[in-house]
């Protein structure tokens, strides 16, 4: 039996993954280049050498999703401490979502700064999320899908949170009536 090897090149057809920095050093808003025809389209939203060249986390051990049903649904603001700091890659696989950010790690020059995007489905645009952030999001209509891919599994011990409308970092959350569980709304402020 016989074979064939074949090395995939990393800008062969759908494989362009743009990454636009953000205001926060290290968190990037990520864009695929599409490869279209009659059928529809065919895009890489995730290759760990691109990742890696560019500086980023290329490893991803642990997938999840989240299905909001309504419209205001906010989730957040969520982190791990160290040693099970986590990256995320953040899309919305159904509807719009309104994703946030905030820079936690005390020797940044953008501390507690936040920075939000709006993420489309029909757009495929994900958010690249360092180790050090506060992350969460906002659903923007009914019936949202979000999915995450993990740079470290969940830790219950390393889980933290900080107030989604904490003034001192002043989120702007774009939908005023807000679905929030008791266990966001009990999250603390920053010292």
């Amino acid at each position: 039996m016989g074979g064939t090897f074949c090395h995939l090149h990393p800008r062969s057809q759908g494989a362009a993954v743009n990454f636009i920095e953000t205001p926060l050093v290290g968190a990037y808003v990520i864009e695929v280049e599409p490869a279209k025809d009659s059928r529809g389209l065919f895009a890489r939203t995730f290759d760990a050498d691109t990742f890696h060249a560019k500086g980023l986390q290329p490893t991803f051990v642990q997938c999840n999703t989240s299905f909001n049903k309504y419209r205001g649904t906010l989730r957040g603001m969520h982190f791990q401490v160290a040693p099970h700091a986590e990256t995320k890659l953040v899309r919305c696989t159904h509807g719009s979502i309104y994703d946030v950010i905030v820079d936690l790690r005390e020797d940044s020059a953008t501390y507690r700064e936040w920075f939000g995007v709006e993420l489309k489905s029909r757009e495929r645009r994900m958010l690249y999320v360092p180790e050090g952030f506060a992350h969460g999001f906002q659903t923007l209509r009914d019936d949202c899908e979000v999915f995450y891919q993990m740079g470290s599994p969940y830790c219950a011990e390393a889980s933290r949170g900080v107030r989604w409308d904490d003034p001192a970092i002043g989120i702007r959350w774009p939908v005023a009536e807000k679905h929030i569980s008791p266990k966001d709304r009990a999250l603390p402020h920053l010292i």
